[in-house]
């Protein structure tokens, strides 16, 4: 696999790295040249000063100025020298107002001195390519601006802080340390032993096998903290959906009405449910009708159901069951489902008994109306999804899936080497295993990465970072 070489990058970029409209912009300038083509167009309050000559990690006051030496804005510009910046090279922030016309006049300005408009990422791009951090670490950057709540931004820190980096590296150090032993026994077996060598590798590809399965078990938490939940509110029309939705969010935000089929769309809302992330959706009933609208309705319905991570079946237990609750059963019998036993404050026909020898499934008395039962639930949803506590404890999630595919692959390699330790096989099969397990995890770091994976990570990042 072709290497990416970490060399020097001759260009400069630049990019607005707080967006146009507020109050104040960033524009961000990296790259050799960064120093002197803002020194170009920007003119110190104090004449005496010039930028070129100025330290590091220091701010100056003055004007942006353009060909004619006409003041195109105020500005305060932050001077960061290689290698203590971001990206590790020479960088330049201007801190400009943040109007559409003004910031884009700056921006043009930096263009004709010579620096070019960045691309999406290019700047943890360089980072990487630079030593600064590894693709693990450059990967969270973006996991900790799209954090949703304070447990998927705890996790992101903690691999922004090389987190991840340490285990990975902790376990290739581990696996080049058994094949570096064997090529030398094979080379030199006067000196290298390699009787018994077999069972004493054992222990140590069982304890790298355990180790990369909790990474893979916590997995699973890592998403649900950082992506959220897809979850789907199902139920018969009337049943209490829109009024849970209303209960979960604590506002008015569906309809609510004493007709049957008022809710003919589905509607979505992220709700953080104490430090969990749903994405919630609310759907039309599904039953058998004919009115044309609700048809499509009730078809998105069975979208939606298709696609959740986890289904809250709501079912008015003031009502005997019918023909559309048998059709939702059979739809919802391989899914995550919590039933929610709505109108609790009203005399039951349905009980819990009934539906959990039906369903098998938990079952919560709610009332939507009163907002009965949302502490249960909370709890029922956190047992069924978290595995252990959901408070934080600086554990490593992997919550990237391109970093979860390169552990299933280094796994995979390993229990291959286990399984070649027990047949009894030569020990110099062992290597061609261990080192496929050596560079699937140096995937996640960024060694023995191609040029090409790496510009689809960055691509997928947002202008400025």
């Amino acid at each position: 696999m072709e290497m990416i070489e970490h060399g020097l990058i001759s260009d400069t970029i630049f990019a607005n790295a707080a967006g146009i409209g507020g109050g104040i912009s960033v524009i961000r300038v990296s790259g050799s040249r960064a120093i002197e083509i803002v020194n170009d167009i920007f003119k110190p309050k104090n004449k005496d000063k010039i930028l070129l000559d100025q330290k590091t990690y220091t701010m100056h006051y003055g004007h942006v100025t353009d060909e004619d030496d006409h003041i195109v804005d105020e500005v305060l510009v932050l001077l960061m020298r290689a290698p203590h910046s971001y990206t590790a090279e020479d960088v330049v922030e201007i801190d400009c107002h943040g109007g559409q016309f003004v910031v884009c006049r700056i921006m043009d300005l930096l263009l004709k001195a010579g620096a070019r408009p960045a691309e999406p990422g290019e700047f943890t791009k360089r980072a990487f390519l630079n030593g600064r951090i590894d693709l693990s670490q450059a990967e969270s950057v973006m996991d900790v601006i799209n954090a949703k709540n304070q447990f998927a931004l705890d996790s992101s820190l903690n691999q922004l802080h090389g987190a991840v980096k340490k285990k990975i590296v902790d376990f290739r150090e581990q696996i080049l340390h058994e094949s570096a032993y064997i090529e030398a026994a094979l080379d030199d077996p006067e000196h290298y032993e390699l009787d018994s060598y077999g069972e004493q590798l054992l222990p140590k590809i069982e304890y790298l096998i355990s180790e990369i399965k909790e990474l893979l078990r916590n997995s699973d938490n890592g998403r649900i903290l950082s992506e959220g939940l897809k979850t789907v509110i199902v139920g018969k029309p009337n049943a209490g959906k829109s009024s849970l939705m209303n209960m979960l969010l604590g506002t008015e935000y569906a309809i609510v009405t004493d007709v049957a089929g008022t809710t003919r769309d589905v509607l979505e809302k992220d709700f953080n449910l104490d430090g969990i992330t749903l994405h919630i959706t609310d759907t039309a009933g599904i039953r058998s009708t004919e009115d044309a609208v609700e048809k499509i309705g009730v078809e998105r319905a069975r979208k939606a159901l298709d696609e959740a991570d986890l289904v809250l079946y709501v079912i008015d237990s003031s009502s005997e069951t019918d023909e559309a609750d048998e059709e939702i059963m059979s739809c919802i019998r391989e899914k995550k489902v919590i039933v929610l036993l709505n109108k609790c404050d009203l005399s039951p026909m349905v009980t819990e008994e009934k539906i959990r020898e039906r369903l098998g499934v938990p079952v919560i008395l709610c009332s939507a109306k009163y907002g009965d039962g949302l502490r249960e639930l909370t709890d029922q949803i956190k047992e069924m999804f978290i595995t252990g506590d959901l408070k934080y404890n600086d554990e490593v999630y992997i919550t990237n899936l391109r970093q979860k595919e390169c552990l299933m692959k280094a796994l995979d390699s390993l229990k291959l080497v286990r399984n070649s330790i027990e047949e009894l096989v030569p020990e110099d099969f062992y290597t061609v295993d261990l080192l496929n397990a050596y560079e699937s995890l140096g995937l996640i770091i960024g060694e023995s990465v191609t040029d090409d994976l790496v510009d689809k990570i960055f691509h997928e990042f947002c202008m400025g970072k």
